[in-house]
């Protein structure tokens, strides 16, 4: 599998769970934006911004093109 695929493997196994989080739990602004510690959703945001990020900056290499 490339790094691609597995980029995105991983942030679809992202949404699903929070999905399923917020399906069972509801999510407040403040944790969608504030987690931290143990909470599901500690870090999530940022992960996921880093995992897109990589994952555009990736095809824009392999196209030989500029963001």
């Amino acid at each position: 599998m490339s790094d691609k695929q597995q980029m995105i493997k991983e942030m679809i196994e992202m949404q699903k769970k929070f999905i399923a989080y917020e399906h069972e739990h509801g999510v407040s602004q403040e944790e969608y934006f504030m987690a931290d510690g143990d909470h599901p959703l500690a870090g999530y945001r940022q992960k996921y911004r880093e995992l897109a990020n990589k994952l555009v900056d990736t095809a824009h290499e392999e196209k030989g093109s500029h963001r």
